[in-house]
């Protein structure tokens, strides 16, 4: 379909004592995000851009090896580390409160997607190390004010600002049968609470071109699954709703 508007052009030390244990190992996942030791690999362009370094190879950094696996249900020190490295890295955590929840779960895979990682879910060796060394990915448009990017190969959804991404929101597109069309357009309407549409339950859906729209669902599985509209999950849609608006760019490409 032709767009109805354009867009804005543009080790650490050895430990010295077996008796550091856990707390050692926990600080290890939290590296901040300008770490130098743990620079991040900028991205751009449609495909999925593979983190390079750990992420990629067998090889797995000590650490990182005997942290514990993390997946829904956890909950502790080490889950709380791993949302604020999250956090940190603009994914759409929800919250540090060392609780492995939906949020997190959805955090994690928009991380996995966004690294070239299997898309499970679950935090382990590899996971955890390309937590030390990520993609981080770029929009490609840039706007004075906030816009959203739907990477339909990579199946995540940009928040973005002058030209950053700050926030990363796991999605889902449409399938095959019914593809999510890639153009420029703008937020033309919204729907502050459930619109019962023919295809299904849309959550707080803002509609982009048509019937299109970016909008909460109680289902976002890791593939293109939808009508042809964007899900994203319900808390998420709730957390990015106070901030996009009637007007706000929206970016949909492959």
């Amino acid at each position: 379909m032709r767009p109805v508007s354009p867009h804005v052009i543009r080790h650490r030390r050895p430990a010295a004592h077996a008796a550091l244990g856990t707390a050692l190992l926990v600080a290890g996942l939290a590296v901040p995000a300008a770490s130098a030791s743990a620079a991040p690999v900028a991205a751009t362009g449609p495909a999925p851009v593979a983190a390079t370094g750990p992420a990629a190879g067998a090889a797995v950094t000590l650490a990182a090896a005997n942290q514990p696996t993390l997946r829904q249900g956890s909950r502790g020190a080490a889950v709380s580390a791993l949302q604020a490295r999250l956090t940190a890295l603009r994914y759409d955590v929800g919250g540090v409160d060392g609780i492995f929840g939906p949020s997190t779960h959805h955090a994690v895979v928009a991380f996995q997607k966004v690294n070239g990682l299997v898309r499970d879910g679950i935090v382990g060796p590899r996971t955890r190390a390309a937590l030390d060394r990520p993609v981080v990915p770029r929009p490609r448009y840039t706007h004075p004010g906030y816009s959203v990017e739907a990477d339909l190969t990579r199946q995540v959804l940009y928040l973005a600002k002058r030209g950053v991404v700050v926030r990363i929101l796991d999605a889902s597109s449409g399938k095959a049968s019914t593809p999510t069309p890639t153009g420029d357009w703008t937020v033309g309407r919204r729907i502050d609470g459930w619109r019962q549409s023919d295809l299904g339950l849309l959550w707080r859906p803002n509609y982009f071109h048509r019937g299109y729209a970016v909008h909460g669902a109680t289902s976002v599985p890791t593939y293109p699954a939808s009508h042809g509209c964007v899900r994203v999950p319900v808390r998420a849609m709730d957390r990015l709703w106070t901030t996009i608006r009637v007007g706000t760019p929206v970016h949909v490409y492959r």
